[in-house]
């Protein structure tokens, strides 16, 4: 029997929200507008596609901004995580993370916490490191794109059970296609998610009790 546990990244394995902090990178204004439509988006209210390329055209993030957010996930860990996820994996859990964030930055933090799997999305950089878009066939950038990954995972794994967690409505779209969707709310506690999800935890250490 094989177990696969999904995990969002912002907000759930790190305090952080990566694109919230890129966008601070350019001042309070431009952080204002990113995160108003970043919350926009995991309230539920507004859909990935209208927000994903408007974020970043404002932004411009550059090669290095995008790395330095990396070490930054590693600073905010959620403090329970690194136990937990050593319980979890002591009892037969594979563990990805699926993120609408980026992947350059997931991926040392995902290198940290022994992840191998990391489904995101791709940034694209001229040479030298200026902003060049996106990959645009990255499921995550759009609506129940974290459906068409937990679905092509659990194939991939031959999984019998399959959990997700996660804070936002972009975790809480892919109950149907689990058998478990936790919602989390150490950071940020959304109504929509916290009425919507099978079980809901404020804390990493809850989730090995909780998965069953």
């Amino acid at each position: 029997m094989s177990k696969l546990l999904l995990l969002d990244c912002d907000s759930t394995l790190s305090s952080l929200e990566g694109i919230d902090e890129l966008g601070r990178l350019r001042g309070p204004d431009v952080f204002k507008a990113v995160e108003d439509m970043t919350n926009a988006a995991m309230n539920g209210g507004t859909p990935m596609e209208a927000i994903f390329a408007k974020r970043l055209d404002i932004i411009q993030p550059t090669k290095a901004e995008l790395e330095s957010i990396g070490a930054k996930y590693i600073a905010t860990v959620e403090p329970t995580a690194v136990a937990a996820l050593a319980k979890l994996r002591a009892a037969g859990w594979t563990i990805a993370i699926v993120s609408g964030g980026f992947t350059q930055a997931i991926r040392p933090f995902a290198d940290f916490l022994g992840i191998a799997r990391v489904e995101a999305v791709v940034l694209k950089f001229k040479p030298d490191g200026s902003y060049a878009g996106f990959d645009e066939t990255c499921p995550t950038c759009r609506t129940k794109g974290k459906n068409e990954v937990a679905r092509r995972l659990r194939a991939e794994f031959q999984a019998t059970r399959v959990v997700m967690v996660g804070d936002g409505a972009s975790d809480l779209e892919v109950k149907p296609d689990v058998d478990l969707m936790v919602g989390f709310g150490r950071y940020a506690q959304r109504p929509k998610v916290k009425a919507g999800a099978d079980k809901f935890i404020t804390a990493l250490d809850q989730l090995p009790d909780s998965v069953g």
